[in-house]
């Protein structure tokens, strides 16, 4: 039977590294399969059929991440009250977020796959490209309640502690992915279109496993007919937390979206530099996004256990976990940024070999203050202020936006590479201060004063 895990006692550092272990597995797993679709359609299909895949990659950001943050918001609620051990309010928060998924992803899907053009040419999408990257787009946008749901079970099992089960829904999501790329692209014959189907057919196939194995296996989950009635007081509760760390996560993806617009400006061999760099660098930031989760849940539980103390041990723990990583992978990815770029280009491709690696080496420079980011905004969640981490989104917009429209067209790609990393300085900018007053707020409340 699966368990869940209170973080409300105990040496901060190990329980949350044994939290982080598996989620970091689970999201190199869905970069792993990134890079495999990447790789698939670059190698298989020719740098114009990667460009496609690439073109979309911010919107599809725009969207997606907006679900993504409304799932993790969801969790919150869920992860407080686990921690104050109201276990039937709990179940209540549960029952009411997966309501509200199904009409929010439903109407998400609708509106995005019917401006889909109008989304591609507004990005600057070049001809030789938009029809691949129409149809990959549309699928994705069709797919979206696969996505929603999956991202929200897995919220909610990790707000109880369990970091572990998503894992295995994960990995047979990434396996089944491979398999249903190479039978649709290889052996079918669809092309961009064979990719895309392949990764929504296998996130839907994950979330109905998830969601039956959590309703069989889980059963501080399992609720009486009257904890499973929408309320709309808890309803609203879930959508002042989620819809802004969604917004939050649009925003910067509007910043996204912007900078990879004047990338496509820049003409077709820009679009592959930019496609496979972020593949790789998507990769390799996964840590410090898994460390940031982890917190949000420890800080969820803490918060509602009334333990603030132990959040600021949290940050500690964490970013010395941060500091070590982030300096191995800026040495791996100086050696190896080059035969890693191979893997998606032929050697003969020397312009997008180059770009790429000029990419990938300005990116892991910045990765410390990208690993601050993530710990302190998903901190700043889990304590409820999600309108504080959504601010920090707008910074990051504002940056790639000066970025995209006055360093680009005079600097060109070098200026794409700096698009991100100067986001990420914005943002620390606002969350360090931000944190600093939120957790002066939560001792206040809470009654305690800051050990260690």
């Amino acid at each position: 039977m699966a368990t869940s895990k209170e973080m409300t006692s105990g040496p901060s550092l190990p329980l949350i590294f044994n939290f982080t272990m598996p989620l970091l597995l689970g999201n190199l797993l869905q970069q792993t399969y990134s890079l495999v679709d990447a790789a698939i359609v670059g190698k298989f299909l020719g740098i114009h059929a990667l460009a496609s895949v690439g073109a979309s990659t911010s919107v599809i950001f725009l969207i997606l991440g907006f679900c993504n943050g409304c799932c993790c918001g969801f969790g919150i609620p869920v992860a407080q009250k686990f921690g104050a051990r109201d276990y039937s309010t709990m179940r209540r928060y549960v029952a009411v977020s997966l309501q509200l998924a199904a009409g929010m992803s439903v109407i998400i899907a609708v509106i995005t796959s019917f401006y889909c053009k109008d989304i591609l040419r507004v990005m600057q999408t070049p001809e030789t490209i938009f029809e691949g990257a129409y149809y990959y787009l549309l699928v994705t946008f069709i797919g979206v309640p696969c996505t929603f749901f999956y991202n929200l079970l897995s919220s909610i099992i990790r707000a109880l502690g369990d970091s572990k089960t998503p894992f295995w829904f994960l990995l047979f999501s990434t396996v089944l992915n491979i398999l249903l790329d190479l039978f649709c692209i290889l052996v079918l014959g669809w092309g961009v279109l064979g990719a895309a189907i392949a990764t929504v057919v296998s996130q839907g196939v994950s979330a109905l496993l998830c969601y039956v194995y959590m309703q069989r296996r889980f059963q501080i989950l399992k609720s009486t007919p009257e904890e499973r009635k929408f309320q709309l007081a808890l309803a609203k509760t879930l959508m002042y937390i989620g819809v802004p760390m969604g917004l939050q996560f649009s925003i910067t993806a509007i910043g996204s979206i912007m900078l990879q617009s004047a990338n496509n400006a820049l003409g077709t061999a820009c679009v592959a530099a930019f496609t496979s760099a972020m593949r790789i660098k998507m990769f390799f930031i996964c840590p410090f996004e898994s460390l940031g989760i982890a917190m949000a849940t420890f800080t969820g539980q803490n918060y509602g256990a009334g333990k603030p103390e132990r959040i600021w041990q949290g940050i500690k723990s964490s970013a010395f976990m941060m500091i070590i990583y982030a300096a191995l992978t800026c040495v791996v990815l100086m050696v190896s940024a080059k035969y890693l770029a191979l893997l998606f280009v032929d050697a003969s491709e020397t312009e997008i070999l180059k770009d790429t690696v000029l990419f990938l080496h300005i990116s892991c420079s910045f990765f410390p203050v990208i690993g601050v980011l993530c710990i302190l905004r998903y901190t700043i969640q889990g304590a409820g202020y999600t309108n504080l981490a959504m601010l920090s989104g707008v910074s990051e917009m504002i940056a790639r936006t000066l970025i995209s429209f006055y360093a680009v067209p005079a600097f060109g790609f070098l200026a794409v590479c700096f698009g991100d990393p100067a986001a990420w300085v914005a943002a620390d900018l606002f969350l360090i201060p931000a944190f600093l007053y939120v957790y002066k707020r939560i001792k206040k409340v809470a009654g305690c004063t800051i050990k260690g």
